[in-house]
C-alpha cells in the first residue's frame, strides 16, 4: 500500500513516498515492482528514477535489475512536476462535468486547445488554468486528447497524475469511444471504414496527409444523410491522429464542408436556396463536431457518456441542406 512518508522535507520540494513489496511480487526485478506499487507514474519515468538514485530498498540505493522479496520498504523520491509555463485566464468555459479526478469540457469552435505559435494565450489551456489552478502541475494542463481549433464538441480533461495516465492509457487502448458529426462535399453512396497511415505533409508542413510511412489510423463513417450535393456524416475514431478525421474524408474524396486546410474552395450547389448559400458563406470553420464522448471514470471504473448538442452553425447548415434538397425533391 502506497502513502506519503512523514520524512522531512527534501531539496526542490521533492515528495518522499513510501510503500510495502507485496508478497506476490517476490522473485520479481525492481524496475517491474516500482510501476506497481507507484502506479501513479509510468514505468519509463520510474526506470529514469532509480537510475538516478531515488529509489531506496531498506535503506540501500539498489540496481535496476536487483530482484525483490515481499515485504521489504521502498521509499521514493518524486521530483516536483514540471509546471505549465501558460498563464491563467479568465476566459469563458462551457464545463459539462467535473470530479476530483476529470473534467469534461464543451469546447466552442475557434478555440485553440494548447498555447503555441502564434496563439500564446487565449486558449483552453489558459481558461483551464484560471478555472481550475491545480491543474498546473499536470503536463499540458491535464488534456489528454485535443480538438482542432475549428472543431466544436465535448472533450476530458484529467484533474491529477493518476487519472491522466489512465486516459491516456485508455486511449491507446481504444477504450475511449469518440463520435462525431461532419458534413462533406459531394454524396456518399454507403457508409465504410478508412485505415490508411497519417503523417506530415511533405512540403506543406502545417498540413498532414495519407501515408504509407504515416502512423496508422482508422476511422468509420455511416450515412445519417444525403442532399443534392452534399453528405451528413456519423464518424467514429480507432485512433487519434492529427487532423485524422479531415485528413480522411478528403482522401476520399469527400472533404469537410469549411476545411480551410483540406476542402477546397467554397461551392454552393447550383440553384442552391437562399438560405443554403447563406448557410454556406456563413461557416467559417471545417463543420465538424464532436458529439459524443464515452469513457470509464480513472476513480470508479463506471462508463461516463457525454454529448455535446450540435452548434447553431452546424445545425443552420443542415437545416438549409435539407430544405434545399426537399425543395428540389432530392433529399434522402
Amino acid at each position: 500500500m502506497t502513502g506519503e512518508s512523514d520524512a522531512p522535507e527534501t531539496p526542490a520540494a521533492a515528495r518522499l513516498l513510501e510503500a510495502r513489496v507485496p508478497d506476490a511480487c517476490a522473485g520479481q526485478r525492481l524496475d517491474r515492482v516500482l510501476a506497481v506499487v507507484f502506479p501513479q507514474y509510468s514505468r519509463s519515468v520510474l526506470q529514469r528514477w532509480l537510475g538516478e538514485g531515488r529509489v531506496r530498498l531498506d535503506d540501500r540505493i539498489p540496481r535496476q535489475r536487483d530482484r525483490v522479496h515481499g515485504g521489504q520498504r521502498v521509499v521514493l523520491e518524486a521530483p516536483p512536476p514540471a509546471t505549465v509555463r501558460a498563464q491563467a485566464e479568465a476566459l469563458p468555459l462551457r464545463v459539462m462535468y467535473r470530479d476530483a479526478d476529470v473534467v469534461v469540457i464543451d469546447k466552442p469552435a475557434g478555440l485553440v486547445v494548447h498555447p503555441g505559435a502564434g496563439n500564446p494565450n487565449g486558449t483552453l489551456v489558459n481558461a483551464l488554468l484560471h478555472h481550475f489552478p491545480d491543474l498546473a502541475v499536470l503536463p499540458r494542463a491535464g488534456v489528454v486528447h485535443r480538438l482542432d481549433k475549428g472543431t466544436s464538441g465535448v472533450l476530458v480533461v484529467a484533474r491529477n497524475e493518476a487519472a491522466r495516465r489512465h486516459l491516456i492509457e485508455a486511449l491507446k487502448a481504444r477504450g475511449v469511444r469518440r463520435e462525431y458529426v461532419a458534413v462533406t462535399r459531394g454524396v456518399l453512396i454507403a457508409g465504410g471504414t478508412v485505415k490508411t497511415g497519417i503523417g506530415r505533409h511533405r512540403t506543406d508542413r502545417l498540413r498532414m496527409s495519407v501515408s504509407e510511412r504515416g502512423r496508422p489510423a482508422v476511422t468509420h463513417y455511416r450515412v445519417a444523410a444525403r442532399y443534392r450535393a452534399h453528405s451528413l456524416l456519423n464518424v467514429s475514431l480507432e485512433t487519434g491522429r492529427t487532423h485524422q478525421i479531415r485528413v480522411h474524408l478528403a482522401h476520399l474524396g469527400h472533404p469537410i464542408v469549411g476545411d480551410p486546410l483540406y476542402g477546397g474552395r467554397l461551392s454552393v450547389p447550383a440553384g442552391a436556396t437562399e438560405r443554403l448559400a447563406a448557410a454556406l458563406h456563413a461557416l467559417r470553420r471545417q463543420a465538424l463536431h464532436a458529439r459524443r464522448l464515452v469513457f470509464a471514470h480513472p476513480a470508479t471504473g463506471a462508463e461516463m457518456p457525454f454529448e455535446s448538442p450540435l452548434p447553431p452553425d452546424m445545425t443552420e447548415l443542415i437545416d438549409a441542406l435539407a430544405e434545399d434538397a426537399s425543395v428540389h425533391g432530392r433529399h434522402e
